[in-house]
């Protein structure tokens, strides 16, 4: 098919097939593309709509949706310890000219093979030489074949300033990955590498979005400037922070960059460095789980990182979902009456969802509701039932303790990622 593809386009078939295969087998180490939350609409019968979901993830209407996710290239200036296209690591290498890529995406687009692009890059020669390229893609997209698909574009750290208010006029997303969730870690494993060249872009997109989204409040016509905003990536597991330094270092980037998604990627072991976990090991995918629920909760749910982990329980329990783990700890708050109780507890009860908590705010207006009404809306009962009392009682039992509702709950229900708990995840 590629083969077809690129002759077509009036390529080097052989050629472009090698860096196509070469440069998306590097970027499958990145993760941070599942969605992007942008509008960009299609007018001056262009190509192309942006949607609401990018690469292989569902859309709120249960669309799924992809995207060619590739490196420019994967010959980089840097020996990160972690990273397979380390300056040092004995690989094939490729680079993609702008031109090719423009091609690439476009072709892919008309066959219906994509819907978006996700453009990232080793970095050569420096950091604004390789960011001025992936603009120029971006740019030559949205202006000569007036494309308005979805993109993505990983900001390299160290950047010009000029560079990324230019990449915010193109790109749907913008991205930065912190990489380690701690300084200690960035210098144990790239000690070439500055966390301040990651800060400082990530600060000037936050203002820069700020100001443009107020324009465009202002002045109709004002561009768009990353309407999905900007994101990032921690990998965990190649250095040794629990999971309340990384869930505290992603609630201090939420609150002041006003980052949109942050990232946990489990560490691959590929390579082989006395700094690093041994080959043979790798990232629980449960480990990989347990952070994005713990995240949904502070994003979604109100819960404060303090309340999920702290110096008592720095890690996450691999067993049961951090919610249910938070309502253990905490049972001197439950039972309460899904009846009566108002939005935000009810958020906290193990097995009801946010769409969930607001269908029951809003049909209990019509009368109490029992144990077969709360199925029909969709909650958990094996879980739920531990924790709210309702218009029944089927389930009146309140004397066991959260050791005793854990085991209930395991013996009623077994998680996928359990089962899978010494693989690291392959989200690609």
């Amino acid at each position: 098919m590629l083969k077809i593809l690129v002759f077509l386009i009036g390529m080097n078939a052989d050629r472009i097939t090698e860096k196509l295969n070469i440069l998306a087998d590097a970027a499958k180490y990145d993760v941070s593309c599942a969605s992007s939350g942008s509008k960009r609409k299609n007018e001056n019968k262009g190509l192309g709509n942006a949607s609401n979901g990018i690469c292989h993830t569902y859309t709120e209407d249960g669309r799924c949706v992809s995207l060619l996710k590739i490196l420019l290239t994967n010959h980089c200036i840097f020996d990160c310890a972690y990273c397979v296209s380390r300056k040092s690591n004995d690989i094939k290498r490729a680079a993609f000219t702008v031109q090719e890529v423009v091609d690439l995406t476009i072709n892919f687009y008309r066959r219906n093979y994509i819907e978006g692009l996700f453009l990232s890059s080793g970095i050569f020669y420096n950091a604004d030489y390789t960011m001025e390229r992936l603009v120029r893609i971006a740019k030559k997209l949205r202006t000569e074949h007036k494309f308005n698909g979805y993109i993505h574009l990983k900001s390299i750290p160290g950047a010009s300033d000029e560079l990324m208010r230019e990449a915010g006029l193109y790109a749907d997303r913008l991205s930065v990955n912190l990489e380690m969730p701690t300084e200690e870690g960035l210098k144990l494993l790239a000690p070439d590498k500055n966390r301040q060249d990651m800060i400082q872009p990530m600060n000037f997109l936050k203002k820069e979005i700020i100001q443009r989204t107020e324009e465009k409040a202002l002045f109709k016509k004002a561009p768009q400037f990353a309407p999905a905003g900007q994101s990032t990536q921690v990998i965990i597991g190649a250095t040794p922070e629990n999971d309340q330094q990384i869930l505290y270092t992603a609630n201090h980037f939420y609150k002041n960059f006003n980052l949109k998604r942050v990232y946990y990627s489990g560490y691959v072991p590929v390579l082989s460095d006395s700094r690093l976990p041994a080959l043979n090991t790798s990232v629980p995918m449960v480990r990989e789980n347990r952070l994005y629920q713990a995240d949904w909760l502070m994003r979604f749910y109100g819960f404060h990182v303090s309340e999920i982990v702290d110096q008592h329980n720095p890690h996450l329990d691999l067993d049961i979902d951090p919610k249910l783990g938070w309502a253990l700890r905490n049972l001197q708050a439950f039972p309460i009456d899904i009846n009566k109780a108002d939005l935000q507890l009810i958020l906290r009860v193990p097995g009801i969802g946010v769409q969930s908590a607001q269908k029951i705010v809003s049909a209990r207006m019509f009368g109490k509701l029992n144990w077969e009404q709360l199925k029909k809306i969709g909650i958990a009962v094996n879980r739920a039932k531990y924790f709210i009392t309702c218009n029944s009682n089927s389930f009146e039992r309140r004397d066991l303790t959260g050791t005793a509702i854990k085991q209930y709950i395991l013996s009623q229900s077994q998680s996928k990622y359990i089962k899978a708990a010494t693989t690291q995840l392959n989200l690609f």
